[in-house]
Order: C-alpha cells, then structure tokens, then sequence
C-alpha cells in the first residue's frame, strides 16, 4: 500500500528550479534513498514533505490526506537531521523523552518509552550520561531514538551519516536498516553516498537538477541505467562514446568493432547513446584463448590493490577501460603487462548521453 504521494511537487527560488515537477510514491513500511549530487533537490524535497519548506506548487498526501498545507509539528513525521542536532546540556534519556514531554505525555509513560527506546538501541546502561560524552554512533543512535518517541507514521533522515567516520558509517548503516525493518516503519533517506543507498535502500529514487532521473530497486539501477547520469553516478562504470556500422556492431573510439544486444534499437536514440559495461564485467587474461570481435588488446597502466579485490585500467587504442577481478583470479597481473579484455555482449549496455547543461 503506498503511503506518501507527491504529484507535481514543484520549489522554486525566484526563476531557479529547485525541485521540478516530480511525481512520487513511497510505499508502507519500505525504506527509501534520495540519492543524487549535491544541490539535485534531494534536501529540499525532503524537507517539502517533513514541512519545513513549502511548496511552489503540487500536492503532498500521506495515507490519503492532503498535507501541502498543514505546519510540520501537525504532520507526525520523525526527524533525524544532518547534525543530529541533539541537546547537550540533557542526558541521553532526557533527549529521547524530549518529544513527549513536548505532547505532555504522563511521565510514568515517559519513562516507560524511553526505557524501550534505550532497549532497542542497545544503550540501557547509558541513560544517564550526557549526550556531550557520547561516540559519534551512540549519538547517532540517540537521534534516531528520539525520533521514533513518538511513533511517527513517517521517518525522515537527512544525510545521518555524513560526519562519521568510513567504519562507523558503514556499521550505522546495518544498524539503521535493521532497526527500520524490525519497526516496520516507511523511511525516506537524503544521501550522497551510493554505496550507503545501495545497502540500505528498498528503492533508489536518483535525482538531477530538480528531477527524477530514475525510481527503481538498487541492484535494477545498477544493472540497467536509464541514463549517461545514472550510469556515472551509481557505481563505478566504463561509458564510451560508441559510433554504429548499420548493424548489430559498434566502434569503439580506437576504430575496434564490436557486437552489442540491442544495437539496432538504440542507434536512433535522441541525444545520442553512450556504451556502459561495468569493471566486473571485463574479463581479462594474459593470453588469447579465443577470438572474437569483443576482445581487445591492451596494456595494463595502474592496479589498484584494496587486499580482496583489483581493479586494473588498461589502456586500449584510444580508450581505457577499467576492470575489477581477483588476486586469485589473475595472481600475476602486473604494470606494464600486455593483456587481452572480453567485453561480454549481453554485459554491454547502450545508455542515453549525457545531455549538456
């Protein structure tokens, strides 16, 4: 069932478009990511629907009722934003009881609530301390308690994660998409960061310059990108400009042909298309097994060795690509060494270009 509808949401500052036109469903109980660049409109559009900014135009209704006009402290929304924004001189349960002592909750109840919250954010024994004394996790944690006090319909997270450090963040990032799915709570999420949407999110919404470049689940985005943008933005990829010979074959831009599923289809594309294949797609070897029109001939020019996993870039006439394998896989890849890469054919996408700004 979904639960939050956003038809022709528009914000605009002045004659800049900040959010434009964007039409939306989140469904009950999902956690959902607004990813994109800085300055797309993610945060503005959350914060549309939290009502802390007011549309130019367009409709916002959650469970059928129209809230375009109602104030944010009516709408029963939690809110988690990006500095937390804590009290330091309360303790941690203080902070938690915050929004219902604010409802003028019994203080018998109060407490009651803030003694499940501290449960299930696994710091019972920590009640008492200043939010000033906590790690950066425990803050996080208390945050997002506090936000859930008073059971909200809605959850809001403004990028949480933003200031923790890279191990933390991504241990949060468990934790959070834990705890939401054991409350069963409809989650919206504001990131950058598309590793942390491609972990934690039920559906991806991309967004650029103000609109949605696509709504899918994460590993369909990933997979099958609409676009130059989304290709780019999620994930690492190889986008080359591609030129076609009237059949099912493409040029690369070294001259090399090769066969591509859906060729025919894509070669009148308004805008041009571009050629994606992502790095642990290339397969390489340091011998050719067998020919064919999607091997390439290389020289490997840099590997990046992060211990798992390796991703080589191997230079091709007129192009390089890069390629993701295994110390096991290829144990003596080397700088400098020749290599021959296969491009399987139903692992090349033709994606729309890139439009100019």
């Amino acid at each position: 069932m979904t639960h939050l509808t956003l038809q022709a949401v528009t914000k605009r500052f002045h004659t800049a478009y900040a959010v434009d036109h964007v039409d939306l469903a989140v469904p009950d109980g999902k956690l959902v990511c607004f990813l994109g660049p800085s300055g797309c409109g993610k945060t503005t559009l959350l914060r549309i629907i939290a009502g802390l900014e007011t549309a130019t135009s367009g409709t916002v209704a959650f469970a059928g009722r129209d809230l375009t006009n109602v104030p944010a402290n009516q709408r029963d929304f939690g809110m988690v934003f990006q500095s937390l924004a804590l009290f330091p001189h309360m303790t941690v349960a203080q902070n938690i009881a915050y929004p219902l002592r604010l409802r003028r909750v019994a203080k018998n109840a109060q407490a009651a609530r803030v003694t499940e919250l501290l449960e299930l954010i696994q710091l019972p024994h920590m009640a008492d301390r200043p939010v000033s004394r906590l790690s950066g996790g425990q803050r996080q944690r208390v945050a997002i308690a506090r936000a859930i006090a008073s059971s909200p319909k809605l959850l809001l997270l403004d990028e949480p994660l933003s200031a923790l450090d890279a191990k933390l963040r991504e241990a949060m990032q468990v934790e959070i998409r834990l705890l939401q799915q054991r409350l069963g709570i409809t989650t919206i999420m504001v990131t950058h960061d598309q590793r942390e949407a491609m972990t934690m999110a039920d559906e991806i919404v991309v967004m650029e310059k103000g609109r949605i470049a696509q709504i899918g689940k994460p590993l369909d985005i990933y997979r099958n990108p609409v676009s130059e943008f989304v290709a780019d933005f999620i994930g690492l990829g190889n986008i080359l400009p591609v030129t076609f010979d009237g059949t099912d074959r493409i040029a690369l831009p070294g001259g090399q042909q090769i066969v591509v599923d859906g060729a025919q289809r894509a070669r009148d594309a308004a805008g041009g298309v571009r050629l994606l294949i992502r790095p642990e797609d290339v397969s390489m070897r340091s011998a050719m097994t067998h020919s064919g029109p999607n091997v390439l001939s290389g020289t490997v020019t840099f590997i990046r060795d992060v211990g798992a996993s390796l991703e080589a870039t191997i230079d091709c006439a007129g192009f390089t690509l890069t390629a993701a394998t295994t110390p096991r896989e290829t144990p003596a890849l080397q700088v400098g060494m020749p290599i021959f890469a296969e491009l399987p054919p139903h692992a090349c996408k033709l994606i729309a270009a890139r439009t100019a700004p």
